[in-house]
């Protein structure tokens, strides 16, 4: 098994993908990592055109694609002001995806519906990369999310991880917790009851052989933790503000907490944070978030060096 099994195929959910395809992935990751840097330079995409189609602000996830099509040589056409473009004409997803397939070689797409990706993939002929769709899926995430604690804490397997906050509309989770079945880890879910991860999930969970812990006490996980993974509450996902009033800044990550943790555990966040961790922690040996969002630059050049047939 190689990178060019990738070759022109969509990336559009975390669960379309074998652990064997991840350690992949991951693996070519690794060797981007000088390129990501600019220690070394590539041309392996040259003349290949990517559209990164965002309906949803973005800053992390458009800018590390973008960087990433770069460091390999590629162009790309940014597609993120939508009032200025034919959707506000009313124009229909499949129409717009059309559109901009005839113009770029691969779309990576933002979209506030979940399943608008997997809709994508249909009308596109080139391939479509989910960039995020709604509460849905997030599969680049994953994969960086998977390299960072891989990077970190050397493998995988039997990792003992905390998924803390919005843990109902955060699709970063939802992805997650999926792919770290596959590597036999035990996950502990911190959520206030209204925002736990929803029953379909946990019953997905179930069936492929985890039994994640739920509470609402995040104190009482942080002793064994190998990763705490936390998420902001996110306001733009909620019908309700008087919901979102209820559970805003319910946990936050601070150093006095962190003396119950172990030396070597690892706080992660897929940013941008609000308020959940404390400033006081990006000074500590635990603190990986910023490394993790680094590490979106190698793992996005791997996949879009393997999907449009570069070499490295």
């Amino acid at each position: 098994m190689d990178h060019r099994e990738f070759y022109d195929k969509d990336i559009v959910s975390i669960r379309d993908l074998t652990r064997e395809q991840i350690e992949l992935i991951l693996d070519l990751s690794e060797e981007m990592i000088p390129y990501a840097r600019g220690e070394k330079k590539t041309h392996t995409l040259d003349g290949r055109i990517l559209g990164n189609l965002f309906f949803e602000p973005s800053t992390r996830t458009r800018l590390s694609f973008e960087s990433a099509a770069h460091r390999l040589g590629a162009d790309v056409i940014d597609v993120s002001q939508m009032s200025m473009t034919s959707i506000a004409k009313g124009e229909t997803l499949a129409d717009t995806i059309r559109m901009v397939d005839t113009y770029c070689d691969v779309i990576v797409l933002r979209h506030p519906h979940e399943g608008a990706a997997r809709l994508a993939a249909k009308f596109s002929e080139n391939p479509v990369i989910n960039a995020g769709d709604g509460a849905g899926s997030h599969p680049t995430q994953t994969l960086l999310d998977l390299f960072t604690m891989r990077r970190e804490k050397g493998s995988l397997d039997g990792l003992n991880i905390v998924l803390v906050g919005d843990l109902k509309y955060g699709r970063t989770v939802h992805s997650l917790a999926d792919a770290l079945t596959m590597f036999g880890a035990k996950l502990t879910f911190v959520a206030p009851e209204s925002l736990q991860m929803p029953a379909d999930i946990m019953e997905h969970l179930k069936a492929k052989g985890c039994n994640p812990v739920q509470t609402d006490d995040l104190e009482s996980t942080i002793a064994d933790a190998d990763v705490l993974y936390v998420t902001r509450i996110q306001r733009e996902r909620f019908p309700d503000p008087a919901e979102y009033s209820k559970v805003a800044g319910t946990y936050r990550i601070d150093n006095a907490m962190l003396r119950e943790a172990r030396n070597d555990a690892i706080v992660m966040h897929p940013l941008p944070r609000i308020d959940e961790i404390a400033p006081e922690v990006d000074g500590t040996e635990h603190a990986k978030y910023f490394e993790q969002a680094f590490n979106g630059i190698p793992v996005r050049m791997a996949l879009l060096c393997s999907i449009l047939g570069g070499e490295i």
